[in-house]
């Protein structure tokens, strides 16, 4: 089965409790009158999209149905899928690549949301690219994240950097950046504890952590991912606020969107935070994280 097919799969539930509720409700009512756009503004919270992004989609659908003179309610479905659309942008948004090698990936976010794997995965899918792949193992804090992600780099075949639990995050970055260098290393992903974004003593060593790569290779890290749960909806968008004040982050990994109906989060992040999707994880497989790509998500969605 092609990826297009899986993540059509893998948005099913979003779609039974979104898409398939605006078609009942469109079919129900033939005429657009004041309750529609209440009935869609509340079918899009319920898919946490979130309530400001749901009322702004709805305003927006509001001011084209008036202004295409629209007067049948099946059109608009077609007006929606156009807006999230926009909303969300165009096309996909690459993984900023810096013109010295190694561009550096720093990894964040809470414990349970699958970054571990999610780094094993991201290894995978830039080796298939070709590129020459290592993994720094910051996340001192657990000793089983240390050994899980030495798991993946065997399983992926790549360099992994590591010292022994409870040691200095920073030193462990700095030392995989060296690595990074000395082995001529296209990409290194950097690991950080799941830390509780409410621990402000941990988020400073998230910063430590930035500033001592700074240090060693000016610019770095290029890219700080920060990894999000699908499954915990408008959860999600608090976390990467609360990180995103700290550590400034440049990009999303949405993972579990496979077990989630609430893939309306992808909107709600996008346009609380104007964060790009980056890479979404539509299942349990090592080749199910792949690029986020607009187009592709809204057709799957609506499909």
């Amino acid at each position: 089965m092609g990826f297009f097919n899986r993540l059509k799969d893998s948005l099913a539930k979003t779609r039974q409790g979104f898409v398939e509720k605006i078609d009942t409700l469109i079919h129900r009512r033939k005429e657009i009158d004041e309750d529609v756009y209440e009935e869609l503004e509340e079918i899009l919270v319920q898919a946490d999209v979130g309530v400001a992004t749901a009322m702004e989609l709805v305003e927006k659908v509001r001011s084209i149905v008036k202004e295409r003179r629209i007067e049948d309610a099946a059109e608009i479905k077609p007006v929606l899928k156009e807006q999230i659309r926009e909303m969300l942008g165009t096309g996909s948004m690459p993984i900023n690549t810096y013109w010295q090698s190694p561009t550096v990936i720093l990894v964040v976010g809470v414990n349970g949301v699958g970054k571990t794997t999610t780094i094993g995965k991201m290894a995978h899918l830039y080796k298939m690219e070709g590129k020459k792949v290592l993994l720094g193992a910051a996340d001192t804090f657990r000793a089983a994240a240390i050994d899980q992600l030495e798991v993946w780099a065997e399983r992926v075949n790549v360099d992994l950097i590591k010292h022994r639990e409870g040691s200095d995050p920073a030193a462990v970055a700095y030392d995989s950046l060296q690595a990074a260098k000395a082995r001529g290393a296209d990409l290194l992903i950097i690991d950080t504890a799941g830390r509780l974004h409410t621990k402000s003593n941990l988020m400073e060593e998230l910063k430590k952590i930035g500033r001592v790569l700074d240090r060693a290779m000016p610019g770095a890290p290029h890219e700080v991912l920060l990894v999000l749960d699908a499954t915990t909806g408008q959860n999600a968008v608090n976390q990467a606020k609360l990180f995103g004040e700290a550590v400034g982050v440049t990009g999303i990994v949405l993972t579990k969107l496979d077990g989630s109906a609430k893939g309306g989060v992808v909107l709600g992040v996008k346009h609380a935070l104007n964060i790009p999707v980056k890479l979404i994880g539509i299942g349990e497989g090592i080749d199910d994280l792949r690029p986020f790509d607009v187009e592709e998500f809204v057709e799957a969605l609506f499909s």
